[in-house]
């Protein structure tokens, strides 16, 4: 009932961005945006969810302040700096919010804030006050790749998508931008997703919508296994569209809520994708489960496996530590009951049946994981439930990466 569209964040009505240098982290190249803004021309309903870290940054908690009341116009964040675990931390998000509604006329409290970057760094609030008049002034309808970049940390390609569906008569539009790479892990990892829409619809609508969404999409990506201070998701609904307005799980809410289901999706497979230091994209299926909690954890254990990882990357078809993964992720499941296959574009091989290994042509299995994208797929034989999970795999560049983050 969708169809994909352009123009990320700025794809529904109403909405603006934009991206600028100004220079939060020393020695930044000024080609490299840091600053971005995104802003409705009217009041929006908003929700958000935030990682499950105990440790939290403080932009997090300013935005769960100025969202208590379910609303928002727009949203300030910076790549550069976390603004986490440092003095002044609080006290310089809230600095971004009044910076941000002194530049547009409005109140600090409209304001979401999210930063990104090194953890435990006094952040350089001199610069952003400095850059924000300047972002304000730039904000435009083909705005949402200058703010995507700004956002951007250790990522290597912008992460967007947009789609538009028919609801009542009208056509709505879902558009977003996100940012991951690296620290990331189910549970929000180091990522950032701004997701805007003009569909009318209640806050309690859109709230339950997204915290299911990002259960089954965002939180189903692990690229390191670390769960990160400052991951938020955040979504803003103008009502623009003209639409019925969705204020029950009624036709009209269903089919809003498989939009942006594909919209978080594809956002999720494309952080994963561009995992620090990745050279492929690893996905797996768990099927034919008990359940889909139970088939959601083994796909995490085979993604989130450091020897997995490994294997892939070195294009080894070495089923055994699919299983052993399987194994300590502490879902029921029969062993002897599970079937392992490897696909991709190059094809497929059979690997293991009832928990037995197979003769398969290794040459074979080397072209199918030598793919920009392979899959793990896994049959349980227990029951009708199915998840899937992304993830990537473990290079050299990985540490090379991580290794002088800071530095």
């Amino acid at each position: 009932m969708w169809k994909e569209t352009t123009g990320g964040v700025c794809a529904a009505k109403g909405f603006k961005a934009a991206g600028v240098h100004c220079g939060v982290k020393a020695g930044s190249s000024p080609e490299k945006n840091d600053l971005a803004m995104i802003l409705s021309e009217r009041e929006c309903v908003a929700a958000a969810t935030y990682t499950l870290n105990r440790v939290k940054a403080a932009p997090l908690y300013v935005t769960m302040e100025h969202l208590e009341d379910g609303v928002c116009r727009g949203i300030i964040a910076n790549s550069g700096n976390a603004n986490a675990c440092c003095p002044l931390s609080h006290e310089n998000a809230k600095a971004m919010c009044q910076f941000a509604a002194q530049a547009t006329g409005l109140k600090a409290e409209d304001f979401v804030v999210a930063s990104t970057g090194v953890i435990g760094q006094t952040i350089n609030i001199q610069a952003i006050q400095s850059g924000v008049p300047g972002l304000a002034a730039a904000l435009s309808e083909n705005g949402s790749e200058q703010a995507e970049r700004a956002i951007m940390t250790t990522d290597t390609v912008p992460k967007t998508a947009a789609v538009e569906l028919e609801l009542g008569g009208k056509t709505v539009t879902i558009g977003a931008i996100a940012k991951g790479s690296g620290m990331i892990h189910p549970n929000m990892g180091t990522m950032l997703a701004f997701i805007t829409t003009d569909c009318d619809i209640s806050q309690e609508m859109l709230e339950d919508a997204l915290r299911q969404i990002v259960g089954r999409t965002f939180n189903r990506v692990t690229v390191d296994g670390d769960t990160s201070t400052n991951d938020m998701c955040v979504v803003l609904a103008n009502g623009l569209a003209g639409n019925p307005l969705i204020e029950w799980k009624d036709e009209n809410y269903h089919a809003f809520y498989e939009a942006l289901e594909q919209v978080c999706r594809t956002l999720a497979r494309k952080i994963a994708a561009d995992g620090e230091g990745a050279s492929r994209l690893i996905t797996c299926t768990v099927h034919h489960a008990r359940s889909e909690e139970s088939a959601e954890r083994l796909a995490k254990a085979v993604v989130g496996s450091s020897l997995v990882k490994a294997a892939m990357f070195g294009t080894d078809a070495n089923w055994g530590r699919v299983l052993c993964a399987m194994g300590y992720s502490k879902a029921p499941f029969r062993p002897e009951y599970v079937d392992i296959k490897f696909a991709s574009a190059a094809g497929e091989v059979e690997v293991c049946r009832q928990g037995d290994g197979l003769n398969f042509d290794e040459e074979k299995a080397k072209q199918v994981l030598s793919q920009d994208e392979v899959t793990i797929d896994v049959n349980l034989n227990e029951g009708g439930e199915q998840a899937t999970c992304w993830g990537c795999d473990l290079t050299y560049d990985y540490v090379k990466i991580n290794g002088d983050y800071r530095t």
